[in-house]
């Protein structure tokens, strides 16, 4: 479970209600009408905007938003490294048992293209190509949850245009006048939080998951295409500390270099 996202959308929902609950009575803030009008027209937007299969894949949208990322990047950098002195000490072919043995699919047919001895281009333009797949997958499941977010604040603005239409058509009655002028706010009210609260943060989130998952496999790619060319382990483990810490100051990636070259000269 991914602590961070469940305890943001915690947190903002006791404060905001403890904010609401603190400042008078609360039942004013609950609307059925303002609750359908907002959360049926998102639902029918999103609809509209998207296939079927694609729809039936939110709550595992969901899931992957709430979980905990699986990827070590420690774990597939030693894998690779123990690759290269394998491949160096056995060559490429001893590869073969261990292919099997791989959990990821993509690392898995990478070092099965290298053990079948497929030229170090064509190996390159494979793996890049199911990346670009992958992230045009993971996009198109951003992109839901992006919709969402532009829709509700949207469908809030037009529940407070039909409040405003129903107080203006009572006008002759003052005692209706309260009702129309509640859709009218709470529904602008439930666009704006859905949208800030639930829709756009699953959205940054997933990305921020799919650019990990992303690095991860450029990562793997690097690394195949060094045991390929029969590289030294140490050099690989160095290339591909300094490929994970490309987002980090050239000072931090020039010391984490520097610190396993001393190792290595210990």
């Amino acid at each position: 479970m991914d602590l961070a996202t469940v305890i943001g959308i915690v947190v903002g929902v006791v404060l905001l209600g403890g904010a609401i609950i603190l400042g008078g009575n609360a039942i004013i803030f609950f609307n059925l009408d303002s609750i359908l009008i907002v959360l049926g027209g998102t639902l029918a937007g999103t609809m509209v905007s998207y296939s079927l299969p694609e729809l039936m894949k939110l709550p595992q949208l969901v899931r992957i938003a709430l979980q905990n990322s699986n990827i070590n990047p420690t774990e597939i950098i030693d894998i690779l490294v123990g690759f290269a002195e394998k491949a160096r000490r056995e060559g490429l072919l001893a590869l073969e048992q261990d292919v099997m043995e791989i959990d990821d699919t993509f690392l898995q047919k990478g070092i099965q293209l290298v053990v079948d001895g497929t030229d170090p281009d064509l190996v390159r333009n494979i793996l890049e190509t199911r990346l670009t797949f992958l992230e045009e997958r993971h996009t198109r499941g951003q992109s839901i949850f992006d919709t969402m977010g532009q829709l509700s604040p949207a469908f809030g603005m037009i529940g407070t245009l039909i409040g405003l239409i129903q107080m203006l058509s009572k006008l002759d009655d003052p005692s209706n006048l309260g009702s129309g002028m509640a859709v009218a706010l709470i529904t602008t009210l439930y666009g704006a939080l859905l949208a800030n609260l639930l829709f756009i943060p699953l959205a940054g989130k997933l990305r921020e998951k799919s650019e990990e998952e992303i690095l991860m496999k450029e990562v793997m790619i690097e690394g195949i295409l060094s045991i390929q060319a029969g590289e030294n382990p140490r050099i690989v483990e160095e290339k591909l500390s300094a490929f994970l810490a490309q987002g980090g100051s050239e000072e931090e990636i020039e010391a984490e270099i520097g610190t396993s070259a001393v190792g290595e000269n210990a």
